[in-house]
């Protein structure tokens, strides 16, 4: 393993998207997978990108593994600031659509999604700077207006 693979396996997001990942499993078929194992569907390749096609529908495991990616989101920002936060997510059968985590009152993240079918990050360090860049999202937000994250 390398030491950007350590780092990032390392963050708190990707330790929050393990677990998001590992409390799916209920018949323990994943227990003897190391983490950087459970994350490869999470991450995409140039190669295998350009193989994918420009237009395309997400299936099932592509759409599961965005929503955990928003759970892991969520939950890192409810680590954060003790605010609870719940995502939301409105897709087309082809692959667009938005992804919203509020706290009842107050949006602190408001995505919108194309090209679905396509979701992954190159490395592993770039998954976590995606999910820790939505996560400094959130948080700023929450932060900035806290009497209406709290409120409700």
């Amino acid at each position: 393993m390398t030491e950007a693979t350590a780092e990032a396996l390392a963050d708190p997001f990707v330790r929050e998207l393990v677990k998001q990942l590992r409390a799916q499993d209920t018949h323990g078929s994943w227990e003897g997978r190391s983490d950087a194992q459970l994350l490869e569907p999470f991450i995409v390749t140039a190669e295998q990108r350009r193989a994918l096609p420009i237009m395309g529908d997400p299936d099932p495991d592509t759409l599961w593994r965005l929503d955990l990616f928003h759970n892991a989101v969520g939950l890192t920002i409810e680590r954060a600031t003790r605010c609870m936060v719940s995502p939301m997510m409105k897709m087309s059968h082809e692959g667009f659509g938005r992804a919203v985590l509020t706290t009842g009152r107050l949006i602190v993240v408001n995505r919108y999604l194309r090209d679905v079918h396509r979701f992954g990050f190159p490395s592993l360090a770039k998954l976590a700077e995606a999910g820790n860049k939505l996560v400094k999202e959130g948080v700023d937000l929450i932060e900035k207006y806290p009497e209406v994250a709290h409120y409700g």
